[in-house]
Formats: structure tokens, sequence, C-alpha cells
């Protein structure tokens, strides 16, 4: 008899995350073998290279757990999937110092993941800022800190428990804040640098995870901050997401979650074009050049307005649509305005039928 279906359809999106790491894994150590070390190759030719080993270390792949049902379904299914492919396997957990007795949690945490047989395990500790709002600054300081662990273990991956409904609920906070296609494309199933993050969870409900909990005897922790009306995002999962199944019947959920893919297809081809774009519309100088810009469509042409922002000095984090579209009027609607100020102490003007984009 084999396992509990939930405990199967966490088991099995696991092992194909798995398996992409463990093959990129292998391709970067096949391409490091190919490429000579810089001293080998000053040795010159007739000198005999050091040998290689036989084949790549073991990738390291850790998962970012809270101790609730989603994250500790995620580490007891990498826990029983990684052995099986030869991928070790570790936990971190990050005390955002919220809460009280939160550090004690995070202890309570690293012990489970250590009795799932996970090695290394850490619980990390993370002063939380007030930039952006609680939510913004806790999420910043837990990647921070997630990004720090996996610099210090040499991580190839590191697992979130992300789930279906997760990415509902991010595709309607980016439709409230009318921040355009890309917010409406949630989050990628790989993110980070060099596709650190990856979320196996993207197509399973809460319940499955939850389910798989249950059936296991995990044990799990439930965040009182999830059901908190303080944070928007409780409310959308408690209040918003209930009334509008109420109003439009089942399914919206993944509904939603199908609109963030296919968002993120169209945004994805969106940028691309842009960037083909930009040199197209410079002049010899490397000066954007406003009836060029002016011709391109104005998905395109507000993706090269954010480029060239962005390289100026403006943050990614405080640059919303609204100041994109600013800067767009200098291009459709010209009629003599000042420059204009942006995140970062960066400025945009229209010069001569240029549009200069620098630091006031």
């Amino acid at each position: 008899m084999g396992p509990h279906p939930a405990v199967a359809a966490i088991r099995l999106a696991v092992r194909r995350v798995l398996h992409d790491v463990l093959t990129e894994h292998t391709r970067s150590a096949d391409h490091s073998r190919r490429t000579p070390h810089p001293e080998l190759a000053e040795a010159g030719a007739g000198r005999q290279r050091a040998a290689l080993p036989e084949r790549p270390d073991t990738p390291l792949v850790l998962v970012a757990c809270s101790g609730g049902a989603d994250s500790m379904a995620l580490a007891s299914a990498l826990a029983f999937e990684a052995p099986k492919l030869d991928v070790r396997a570790g936990g971190i957990t990050v005390d955002h110092g919220l809460q009280d007795g939160s550090d004690t949690r995070a202890a309570e945490v690293a012990d489970r993941l250590a009795a799932l047989r996970l090695d290394p395990v850490e619980a990390v500790a993370v002063r939380v800022g007030h930039e952006g709002g609680p939510e913004a600054a806790a999420r910043d300081a837990r990647y921070a800190a997630l990004d720090a662990a996996a610099e210090r273990h040499g991580a190839a991956a590191v697992l979130l428990g992300h789930t279906r409904d997760d990415q509902a609920e991010t595709v309607l906070l980016g439709l409230a804040r009318g921040s355009g296609i890309r917010s409406l494309s949630g989050m990628a199933a790989a993110s980070g640098p060099a596709g650190r993050y990856r979320r196996p969870f993207l197509q399973l409900d809460r319940q499955t995870a939850r389910k798989a909990c249950i059936v296991q005897s995990l044990p799990v922790w439930d965040d009182p901050h999830n059901i908190d009306p303080a944070y928007t995002r409780s409310r959308l999962r408690h209040e918003g997401l209930p009334a509008l199944e109420k109003a439009l019947g089942k399914g919206v959920v993944e509904a939603l979650a199908r609109t963030a893919q296919l968002s993120r297809d169209d945004a994805d081809a969106l940028d691309t074009w842009a960037a083909e774009a930009d040199s197209a519309v410079r002049d010899d100088a490397g000066r954007l050049e406003c009836a060029k810009l002016y011709a391109l469509p104005p998905a395109v042409r507000r993706r090269v307005l954010r480029r060239a922002v962005m390289a100026a000095g403006s943050p990614a984090g405080s640059l919303f649509a609204r100041h994109i579209e600013e800067v767009d009027r200098l291009i459709t609607g010209w009629r003599g305005q000042r420059a204009i100020n942006l995140p970062g102490r960066v400025e945009a003007m229209r010069q001569g039928g240029r549009l200069v984009i620098r630091q006031s």
C-alpha cells in the first residue's frame, strides 16, 4: 500500500524540483571540468593537469521552515526524497523576533528539522525594520537571512513552501495595487540569484500540505499573524477570498493561479522585447530618443523607461507604476514639464528631443 495521496503529492512535487537542481548542478560541474583553471592554463600545455573528481560534489538543498503546515510538509518531503537522489538536505528557520517566545519556538522548529535527519539545521535570528510596512520589512529580513545562510553553507537551492493559495493571494494583492502584469504574474517557481529559491508547491493547495502533516503526525505551529486582521494578507485570506468564492463559486484560487502563469509568460515576452528595443531607441551617444520611444507599443516603452530609471540608480522596490507613468508623459504628453523626481534621487527630463535620466 502506497502513501496517502497528500503525502504522495508533496513528495512528487519535491522530487521534480530536486531532479532539476541535480541536473543543473551536474551541468555546472561538467562545465567546470571542461574549463581549464587559470593556474593550470598558465602552466603550459606540456604539463599534465591535475586529476578531477569522477563526479560532482553532492549538492546541498535547504528548506526554509517556519514550523507551519506548508513548510513542515515541505521539510518532510525533502527529508524523504533527498537521500534517494543523493542530494544533501538541510533546514533553516528564521526567528523574526516579533512575538514573545519566538526564540524558543525557532529552537523547537530546528529540533523538528533535525529529527527529520536534515543536516545542517540552523535557527537564525533577524532584526525586522520598518521600511515598507511590517509585512514587507519581515519579508526583506527573512530573505536576507536565507541568502546569507545559502552562501554560508554553499547551498544549491532553498525550498520555500508557498502554495497555490499563496499564489492566488499574491495575484489579488498585485491587482489591488494596480501595478501591472508583472505583479499579476505572482511568484515564480524559481527566483533569486541563479534561481536559488524554488517553490515546489505552487500547483498544490494549502489543504494538501496540511493533510500531509496530519497523516504523518507532524507537529505544526499556526502563526497568529496569519489570522490577525491587522495584516493585509490575513484579511485577504480570511475575508477577501472567501467572499469571492461565495460570489463567483469555487475555483477562484485555481483561476487566479492560472492567471499568474499566463501573466508571467506575457511579462517575460514583453521584457525580452524591451531589452532588444533598448539599443534601437538610443542615439550614437547612448541617449534615449523621444521620437523612437514614442513609436514603441506602450507596454514595451514603459519597460524600456523602467530599465533606464533603475540603471540610473532608482531602487526597484521603491519604483511604482505611477512613477513610470509620469516619465512616460514626457514622451507622450510633452507640454514643457519640469524634471520629474524619482526614488533614489534620480530625475528624468526632456532636453532637445532626448530623454535624460540621471542622478539629481
